[in-house]
């Protein structure tokens, strides 16, 4: 069974750090991780970041995080990477990954940031 996994999030402090982690597990043929994405407390699951994770590597970023996060991966162990630096309470939600396995959408059970002030 193919599954996403992700970990990493907690209870940081205005300013702070987390590095969030999500990994593919199962019998994979093919992956393809559409990226980050969070849904805050009343509010829609928006994109956080993406990658382009077999290809060169490129990444996009929402406005509100630009500067401050940074999506990166790990081809060989199938995980994909969000760096969040200089947290604001307004990031606070929780965050899912999404990839495609094996030509099928996966999204993770989703981790729980709280930023507080």
């Amino acid at each position: 069974q193919e599954q996403l996994v992700e970990s990493g999030g907690g209870l940081v402090q205005v300013g702070g750090s987390l590095r969030l982690t999500c990994a593919a597990s199962g019998s994979i043929r093919s992956i393809n991780f559409r990226g980050w994405y969070r849904q805050g407390p009343g509010k829609a699951r928006d994109l956080v970041a993406a990658i382009n994770f077999g290809g060169g590597g490129s990444t996009n970023y929402a406005d509100s995080v630009k500067g401050r996060f940074t999506i990166s991966r790990d081809n060989a162990k199938n995980t994909v990477y969000l760096q969040m630096n200089s947290l604001k309470p307004e990031d606070t939600a929780v965050y899912y990954c999404n990839a495609d396995i094996n030509r099928r959408s996966y999204w993770g059970q989703g981790t729980q940031v709280t930023v507080s002030s």
